[in-house]
């Protein structure tokens, strides 16, 4: 009886890990398991940027490879005020992190604001290494065009 509420209550976590933002799955063939899935992530504060997230994941593996591939686009309004409110360290802050393995490795979304460019840039990447290297992809939202760009005047240029 025991092992049966074990399994029971195995089967309902792994029921529970169902992706609501997976919006692709591409198989690599017939003989893998494994399958390129393809998330989208609405940045929770600038929801004007949407980041689409590839990266393979093995079935009945103990850990998926650690490629993965962002591209993120403005979708919506950006505003000062969603500018204002965001980490502007070097570091930036993870905005997204899902597990690749029970051991310990996991992929992780970090934005960075460059603020002389006026950019978001979005970076997926990797927490363990892997063939001697962290994996990680790189993409970038310029703030031009939106209400969050910043216009300064000119050197030189005189306003009366």
């Amino acid at each position: 009886m025991k092992k049966v509420l074990v399994l029971a209550a195995m089967v309902g976590l792994l029921a529970g890990c169902s992706d609501n933002n997976e919006v692709g799955d591409v198989s690599l063939g017939v003989f893998t398991l494994k399958d390129i899935k393809l998330h989208s992530l609405v940045d929770p504060e600038v929801p004007g940027v949407t980041c689409h997230i590839a990266s393979i994941e093995a079935n009945l593996s103990f850990s998926d490879p650690s490629d993965s591939a962002i591209s993120c686009r403005q979708t919506g309004e950006i505003t000062p005020q969603m500018i204002a409110q965001i980490d502007k360290s070097d570091s930036g802050e993870i905005v997204f992190r899902q597990s690749k393995s029970i051991f310990f490795k996991t992929m992780k979304v970090r934005r960075i604001y460059d603020p002389q460019h006026q950019t978001l840039m979005y970076l997926s990447y990797s927490t363990k290494e892997t063939t001697g290297s962290f994996k990680h992809s790189l993409s970038t939202v310029p703030l031009w065009g939106t209400a969050a760009y910043q216009t300064a005047p000119s050197a030189g240029v005189v306003v009366e």
